[in-house]
């Protein structure tokens, strides 16, 4: 059901959804709630049903990107080989998830390669769209901060033109 929205299925079988929704455990978190942080171990993927969830890289929380259309992906780190997650994510507002075993899942795909590859292709797509997203948004965050002259002090732009 909440499946077929995901772009990361298109072209698979009947049977390798049905088999991705039995692993799947529904969750319902409120606003505020940290999913997972950057650093811990990486176990689940998630998959939005309804909601926004806030991805963030650093101490300080750079928001790489929100993920807020039903059907989208996260915690991806999980299922390309990554022992931990690679940022933190945090629910926005209430928000319904899909949480998914990565183990349970490895046996899915290996068990069934010609749909485990479609899966990943689009995986790769998925995580290419966000990459040019970050880019998009740290190009953006950048423009608004004033020249450093070499210093590596940021001056705002006021102590700029005085």
């Amino acid at each position: 059901m909440y499946f077929q929205e995901s772009d990361l299925f298109v072209g698979t079988s009947k049977d390798f959804v049905k088999e991705f929704m039995d692993l799947a455990i529904k969750e319902s978190h409120r606003r505020g709630y940290l999913l997972f942080r950057q650093g811990d171990r990486a176990r689940y993927f998630y998959i939005l049903v309804k909601g926004q969830v806030k991805i963030r890289i650093g101490e300080n929380g750079h928001t790489v990107c929100t993920v807020d259309r039903s059907g989208e992906a996260f915690g991806w780190s999980s299922l390309v080989g990554r022992d931990v997650y690679s940022a933190s994510a945090e629910c926005r507002i209430s928000t319904h998830l899909l949480k998914i075993d990565v183990e349970k899942l490895q046996k899915i795909i290996e068990k069934d390669p010609a749909n485990g590859l479609l899966f990943f292709k689009h995986l790769a797509g998925t995580l290419g769209d966000r990459l040019l997203q970050t880019k998009m948004i740290s190009v953006s965050s950048q423009a608004e901060i004033s020249s450093s002259f070499g210093t590596g002090q940021v001056l705002d732009s006021e102590a700029v033109t005085a």
